[in-house]
């Protein structure tokens, strides 16, 4: 079974970490939602959050996917957060899954992690201009690699479905997807 941590920082997009929590644990991945401190998360429209475990805790751990919600200033906190970056590094030397929505890509930017690739992000939260080597485009969910991300609340579903076929197959995504009732 693949194992997903979802980092989930003060301030973070409740819509974007909960959505992608839920449909990751309805494909059978196993999920950890870590804080980055002990102790409730309270996201960016007051909704409070307790995660499963710290980072801390995660730290020497290995996952086959990790998740960064954004919303701000969670994206911010994840930003400022070198044993974030430290982790992201790690876990996508071993090539492992990485994904970021919303303001969090600039996190990976921020990394290096998006040097020489395409990328999306929250119209405004990551400039070109200060990641030269990073293409932005214009869509919903970019895959570049086992590089992922996605544009803000509106695109998670997306997001999480897209991170369930990567990880579990395109069988199990659409078998999430339908017990979803989506129209189309």
């Amino acid at each position: 079974m693949p194992s997903a941590l979802i980092l989930l920082a003060q301030g973070c997009e409740e819509l974007e970490a909960v959505t992608v929590i839920d449909l990751l644990r309805r494909a059978a991945i196993k999920v950890v939602s870590a804080g980055l401190h002990a102790g409730p998360v309270t996201a960016s429209r007051g909704t409070v959050l307790v995660p499963d475990s710290t980072l801390e805790a995660e730290l020497e751990q290995t996952f086959d996917l990790v998740v960064l919600p954004g919303g701000l200033p969670g994206a911010r906190h994840l930003e400022e957060d070198r044993r974030v970056s430290t982790l992201l590094r790690r876990h996508a030397a071993a090539g492992h899954l990485i994904a970021a929505i919303c303001a969090a890509p600039k996190v990976l930017a921020a990394a290096g992690l998006l040097d020489g690739r395409r990328a999306t992000a929250y119209p405004g939260s990551v400039s070109a201009a200060d990641y030269p080597g990073l293409t932005l485009v214009d869509e919903p969910v970019v895959v570049d690699g086992r590089i992922v991300t996605s544009r803000g609340p509106g695109t998670a579903m997306d997001f999480a479905l897209c991170l369930i076929a990567l990880s579990m197959g395109e069988a199990c995504r659409q078998d999430v997807e339908s017990g979803l009732v989506r129209g189309r």
